[in-house]
């Protein structure tokens, strides 16, 4: 499956399916968000909350592809992802774009 942010593949036509869509909300356990909240004392990177947050962008993904797929889709254009806090401690993540098949 082909992802590009673009709107347009260049040296492709293409017909759109519609939008596509994944999604993943995940917590990191009670001892890392312990952690977490030490390191804000001192500042720097939160791995912990990077990693979530890279694992949460990869399914989310995942699922949006999974989706373009079962659209019988060639490739996803205008890719975006957005995340919010939906509780303490928990993020969202969310992937998007375009579902289109490749035509002659």
């Amino acid at each position: 499956m082909l992802i590009c942010t673009t709107e347009n593949i260049p040296g492709k036509k293409y017909q759109v399916l519609g939008l596509v869509k994944g999604n993943m909300v995940q917590t990191k356990n009670f001892g890392k968000d312990i952690g977490a909240s030490f390191k804000t004392l001192v500042g720097g990177e939160v791995t912990a909350y990077t990693q979530m947050m890279d694992e949460s962008r990869e399914m989310a993904t995942q699922r949006m592809i999974q989706e373009a797929t079962n659209l019988g889709a060639d490739a996803i254009v205008m890719v975006r992802f957005a995340s919010s806090a939906v509780m303490q401690g928990a993020a969202e993540v969310i992937a998007y774009g375009t579902a289109v098949a490749f035509v002659e």
